[in-house]
């Protein structure tokens, strides 16, 4: 498989440290409010990696952190705790709105076909790890204490600016908001680690340390989860293009100097998701939930589709124009999954050549535009309905879209229609006229077009409009 590394800012090869085994780490959503559906982009692009990689034959463990305590708002102790913003905002305790929001990102999660990973740890239930992997450092000389808090010492460090080897001025643009000046700091790249002495003295949250009561700095988490249910080799580490830096700079140079050697070989990042207004975010008030397009009468998945059909490494632009075209084209590609019959001749050489374009796509850097067309060369095939139908649902497995299960609900309600007798007819009418267009039907079969015409004649005459769809025929009363 080929994917391209933002560490070396090339498509590779990618070979995890185990043959055949991948160990995977996303970085969790911070719950404090609801996610967006700019945020829920990247976890719809690391599911289908995670996805891909299983379909490819490697074995996934992955792993995700919520953050729960300690995301500030910038990478120094500036801005707003994000978690004590949401507390205060709902009158509720932090680790009330941890619960309510981290059910809620799942839930979100699960009606746009994302698997929950493998191992989801809060940052709060890891404080020991954190604790202990930061005394690791300041005994190894990486981490000093200042006015109360424990740094990194990014001077300790052959490269720090390991993305691209951009110069500082280049890479500001990912710190969050502007930086104030830490006093405390030896060097202006440093990062907390451990806070005890923080313009936050009324957080909710705090634990004993050998450097006083306080709480972790927002980048340990990452490292210490990753090491801790991972182990000391990560073969992917995934996020959004704005965690690169600080905060993915900040965990290697961390999780390197802690462990002694390489850590994570590939770096998955996936780019924004833009509006007219530029990047989405939650800054800027109102934004975009799943809830809000489930109210707007948009089927999450046509979202998830809308995603698949660009590059993770290309901007995307959102609009409800561009939205309402692909559930047009979701809808249709339902309607013509639902079509299809079971059984027919098995076609084995016909089914792996299919499989062989999934794949390629699949492999050429997760390209799940070509994984969707793919999808649409099945339905073009000289294949039996059976094979489609198959075929369909094992790329399903990757593309998590819920075609098969739509495409049968479809059919039952086509089947009810069919069976739904209209206003103002009696149920021995509507058998008389179920009769009519049997008759007709078998008329038609049997290429007698005589009877058939004249059957259609009498009920054009009786105002009974007689539909032809993939799914049956459907018959109503046409209004006088």
């Amino acid at each position: 498989m080929q994917l391209y590394n933002t560490l070396t800012q090339k498509k590779e090869e990618f070979i995890p440290h185990e043959a055949g085994k991948v160990k995977m780490y996303t970085c969790g959503p911070t719950v404090y409010h609801f996610a967006h559906i700019g945020n829920l982009r990247s976890y719809i692009m690391e599911d289908m990696l995670e996805k891909a990689l299983g379909y490819l034959g490697f074995d996934v463990t992955r792993a995700m952190n919520i953050t729960d305590v300690g995301h500030l708002s910038s990478d120094a102790d500036t801005g707003e705790d994000k978690m004590l913003k949401g507390a205060r905002r709902e009158h509720k305790t932090v680790m009330e709105i941890a619960k309510f929001y981290t059910d809620a990102f799942f839930k979100d999660c699960e009606k746009l076909g994302i698997k929950r990973p493998e191992i989801v740890v809060p940052a709060t239930s890891c404080i020991d790890t954190f604790i202990e992997m930061v005394q690791k450092l300041i005994e190894k000389g990486y981490a000093y204490l200042a006015g109360g808090n424990v740094y990194f010492d990014t001077s300790k460090l052959d490269t720090y600016y390991v993305f691209g080897n951009m110069e500082e001025e280049s890479l500001a643009v990912g710190v969050r908001d502007s930086v104030e000046e830490d006093e405390n700091k030896r060097n202006k790249s440093d990062f907390v680690l451990w806070f005890t002495k923080s313009k936050f003295d009324d957080q909710e949250l705090k634990w004993d340390s050998p450097w006083g009561v306080g709480y972790p700095g927002w980048h340990i988490e990452c490292s210490g989860i990753s090491v801790k249910y991972l182990g000391e080799y990560l073969d992917i580490h995934c996020g959004g293009i704005d965690n690169a830096f600080p905060h993915h700079t900040n965990e290697i140079a961390q999780s390197e100097a802690y462990l002694g050697h390489p850590w994570c070989k590939t770096w998955f990042h996936v780019l924004h998701l833009n509006d007219a207004r530029g990047k989405m975010s939650k800054s800027k008030g109102d934004f975009l939930t799943v809830s809000l397009l489930e109210e707007k009468g948009y089927n999450p998945l046509v979202y998830r589709m809308f995603c698949l059909q660009s590059h993770y490494r290309k901007p995307l632009t959102f609009s409800f124009e561009s939205l309402d075209n692909t559930a047009t084209a979701y809808k249709k590609l339902v309607a013509r999954i639902a079509a299809l019959k079971d059984g027919g001749e098995h076609d084995e050489a016909g089914c792996e050549a299919l499989r062989g374009e999934f794949r390629q796509a699949l492999e050429n850097d997760l390209n799940t535009s070509l994984a969707l067309t793919a999808l649409y060369s099945v339905l073009k095939a000289k294949l039996s309905d059976g094979d489609k139908r198959a075929l369909i649902a094992e790329f399903d497995t990757v593309l998590s879209l819920g075609l098969l299960d739509a495409a049968d609900r479809l059919n039952k309600e086509a089947e009810a229609a069919k069976h739904a007798i209209p206003e103002g007819v009696t149920a021995e009418e509507a058998a008389e006229i179920e009769a009519l267009i049997a008759k007709r039907s078998a008329a038609r079969k049997a290429k007698d077009w005589a009877t058939a015409d004249a059957i259609r004649d009498e009920l054009a005459a009786r105002h009974i409009v007689v539909t032809d769809t993939p799914q049956g025929i459907t018959w109503r009363i046409e209004e006088k």
